[in-house]
């Protein structure tokens, strides 16, 4: 399991002739940070890693607060919850494709524009499930003493709910975040402008295609690597990879004790 990290750090700080003179490298001669140069001078790259973060910070907090406030109300006493909580379970079982999907996406204008990554998966039917038997198992004492002392619904969810339920929050936001980072298909499916593109999309024309000088935008300190001896494309696209993976490497720790018990969700019922 570590190998492969391992060899993906050692690889994106070798030299060019380090990576071109061994068949396995292990441990460079040379550390340098040709790579790392290259893809910070590009453009595109630079640009495309603010756009991830843009879609994953907007995307998680829209997901988390679709989710939670469907999950509340289907714990609540209203008139069709049964008919809501079959139409969850139907999608939960069965999607309609790629296809009926694209469709949807382009009839409500949302074709070429961030939010058809953030609107049409805004809730996931599986967190949406687990997170409603975390609000059955909260005391409904809590929400009916602060109803008779004159709390509304909304009071209810936003003082007493969300407040015991940080720990299934901080895992489907966990969830969710990392599923925006690296979601790539919905990228290629709905973003025709490739100015548009996220860090994923850059990946994939990197790493599988191989294609770097035209993935990467040319830019004046770009202009001037290349005059120099440019690093092998699969360093350029280790390097590439490492930093697209670093920053939720650095978010887990911090979640981390809230995921510990957010895991346990639902697995314990009496």
């Amino acid at each position: 399991m570590l190998f492969p990290f391992f060899y993906m750090v050692v690889v994106s700080f070798a030299s060019f002739n380090d990576y071109t003179n061994s068949e396995l490298l292990l441990w460079p001669k040379e550390w340098v940070l040709d790579a790392y140069k290259y893809i910070f001078a590009s453009e595109a790259f630079v640009h495309s890693i603010y756009v991830t973060i843009g879609i994953t910070v907007v995307g998680t907090l829209v997901d988390l607060a679709m989710t939670s406030t469907m999950a509340y109300g289907l714990t609540r006493e209203a008139p069709g919850k049964g008919f809501i909580n079959f139409m969850v379970l139907f999608t939960f079982l069965f999607s309609g494709g790629m296809i009926p999907n694209y469709l949807v996406v382009k009839a409500t204008g949302l074709l070429d524009s961030y939010w058809a990554l953030i609107v049409p998966g805004a809730i996931s039917a599986f967190n949406l499930i687990v997170l409603r038997q975390f609000f059955r198992s909260i005391p409904s004492e809590l929400s009916e003493a602060a109803i008779i002392d004159g709390a509304s619904e909304l009071k209810v969810y936003t003082r007493i709910i969300l407040p015991l339920s940080k720990p299934a929050l901080a895992t489907f936001g966990l969830f969710y975040a990392v599923g925006h980072w690296n979601s790539f298909f919905d990228a290629i499916l709905y973003l025709n402008d490739s100015s548009k593109w996220t860090v994923q999309v850059i990946l994939r024309q990197l790493v599988i295609q191989g294609n770097v000088q035209s993935t990467l935008q040319s830019t004046i300190m770009l202009q001037q690597l290349r005059s120099q001896q440019m690093p092998p494309p699969v360093t350029i696209g280790m390097a590439a990879v490492l930093v697209s993976t670093a920053p939720i490497l650095v978010v887990y720790p911090f979640l981390q004790k809230h995921f510990a018990k957010g895991v346990m969700l639902g697995s314990v019922k009496g």
